[in-house]
């Protein structure tokens, strides 16, 4: 039996798969990179596989879930932290990107330093979208173009979210790559990941894969027709990329639940019924909001669980 997870992108949202993986590992007793045989994520679910994955350097796991956490609950003001510089003169502020990536790069700095994406403890899949090319582009640990580039550059790539970072450039395949979030085509990377299991187990049966896909909670905001109507291109920038996300992560669900059935597809998700659906809301009391979220999740899909891991233990 080939395991695949997978984890959506949401911004500090990541909080939410972050604490359902903890209580994956705490059930089990195993880390979770040496429960599933391929991980794949997008923007923040993609900074999620690549920790879960990072060897310490004696072929164990560096981080925990739980260790991982404290990203959002620690570190998610640094990484979406404003230019005192640029706040104060640029001009042109309200067309550009309004989070500085100095904040970032710290965050994976500290947590990837210099890791290359070869040396991750399973299969690990990173989603981007290459500008020039006009492509999805995959980071994909087992390959040998992708193996000597650095896990960080990896997460720099996968959240360069537009209308929140600028691009990141990343050299890849010999030449410098303008990369931004693969969530503009796969915020869900279920399917993706589907796909590309079948390809790297080509021998397996279609009833050999088990998929988990967590969600980093469902947009239940309305946006009103009086509202709308009234928008120009500028104000309906950032409402079109959080429909488009959540709109992608919905269909990717839709077609695995059916493809794959009940006994071997499992969704976590939630409505996100008390916390904000911003992906850059790092206040103290959104953050415990999220955490209540993902306790709920927990609670109200604790049959789900309980069937994954008897699935898992097998």
């Amino acid at each position: 039996m080939k395991r695949i997870l997978t984890i959506d992108g949401g911004g500090v949202r990541g909080i939410i798969p972050a604490m359902v993986l903890g209580r994956l590992e705490k059930e089990l007793g195993r880390p979770i990179s040496e429960v599933f045989d391929l991980i794949a994520g997008t923007s923040t679910g993609a900074m999620l596989a690549l920790g879960l994955c990072k060897d310490d350097g004696a072929g164990k796991p560096q981080f925990s879930a739980r260790n991982l956490i404290e990203i959002y609950h620690q570190r998610g003001p640094d990484i979406f932290r404003h230019s005192a510089w640029e706040a104060s003169h640029n001009l042109d502020s309200h067309t550009d990107e309004p989070y500085s990536t100095v904040g970032l790069n710290q965050v994976l700095e500290d947590y990837f330093a210099e890791e290359p994406l070869g040396r991750a403890l399973t299969n690990v899949m990173v989603t981007s979208y290459e500008l020039e090319e006009r492509r999805p582009y995959m980071f994909k640990s087992w390959r040998p173009e992708w193996a000597s580039i650095p896990m960080r550059a990896c997460a720099l790539a996968t959240t360069a979210a537009p209308t929140y970072f600028e691009p990141a450039l990343v050299r890849a395949e010999g030449k410098e790559r303008a990369l931004v979030d693969g969530g503009v085509f796969v915020n869900n990377p279920g399917m993706s990941a589907y796909a590309e299991a079948r390809r790297l187990w080509s021998d397996s049966h279609e009833d050999d894969f088990v998929l988990v896909s967590l969600g980093t909670g469902e947009m239940v905001r309305a946006i009103r027709y009086e509202e709308a109507k009234e928008w120009g291109r500028l104000s309906w920038l950032q409402p079109v990329m959080s429909m488009m996300y959540d709109g992608q992560s919905d269909a990717a669900d839709y077609q695995l639940k059916h493809l794959l059935g009940a006994d071997r597809f499992f969704r976590f998700q939630i409505p996100l019924d008390s916390a904000s659906d911003d992906m850059d809301e790092t206040s103290t009391a959104n953050i415990e909001a999220l955490m209540r979220e993902a306790k709920r999740l927990l609670r109200n899909q604790i049959s789900d669980l309980d069937r994954l891991l008897a699935c898992l233990r097998d």
